[in-house]
């Protein structure tokens, strides 16, 4: 994938699937210019013959196709920056869910751009409004939070997340945490 953005709008579209009621996506970058990618659900979580099966690109959950690219292009975008992919999952009936995590090095000539952030999160919002999503991008200088259910708890039962004009506020909120950069 040319852009993370897109490797993180696969894998939480995945987290969708899995029935999660809750995704957090966290991008947390240090001084060293270390970029960690985290999604973490409460899906339904991976059997331990899934969770050994879901690295190699000729397997899949889908009908629709034979391949499943998602964790393989995350992988190998981290494994060029030096970095890696780790995937911790349950399904346990208490504690089910599934937490994927990437690290890159921003400064190797291999990282991908993270790419068009703020329409990756709108979008994940417009097509899956009953989700609450927590969003986090921090770095040295920029500290970025969005909270779904934060909002819904503001606008009440009556009002959809999807709606034009909150998702319009949403991208407005959001450009402005990025503008806000120190």
């Amino acid at each position: 994938m040319k852009e993370l953005s897109l490797n993180i709008l696969d894998i939480t579209k995945n987290s969708v699937t899995a029935g999660a009621e809750n995704i957090e996506i966290f991008l947390i970058e240090d001084e060293k210019g270390i970029l960690t990618i985290t999604i973490k659900d409460d899906g339904c979580g991976m059997s331990e013959e899934t969770l050994n099966k879901v690295s190699n690109p000729f397997y899949t959950t889908r009908t629709t196709r034979k391949v499943g690219m998602g964790i393989p292009l995350l992988t190998l975008a981290a494994e060029q920056t030096g970095g890696k992919v780790t995937i911790v999952s349950s399904t346990n009936a208490e504690n089910h869910g599934t937490v994927i995590s990437a690290t890159f090095d921003t400064k190797s000539i291999d990282f991908t751009p993270l790419g068009d952030i703020i329409e990756t999160v709108c979008l994940l919002i417009q097509g899956n409004p009953e989700i609450n999503f927590l969003f986090i991008h921090k770095t040295p200088t920029l500290n970025v939070k969005l909270s779904i259910s934060e909002i819904k708890e503001i606008l009440g039962e009556d009002v959809s997340v999807a709606e034009f004009e909150v998702l319009q506020w949403i991208k407005g909120f959001l450009v402005e945490q990025y503008n806000n950069v120190q």
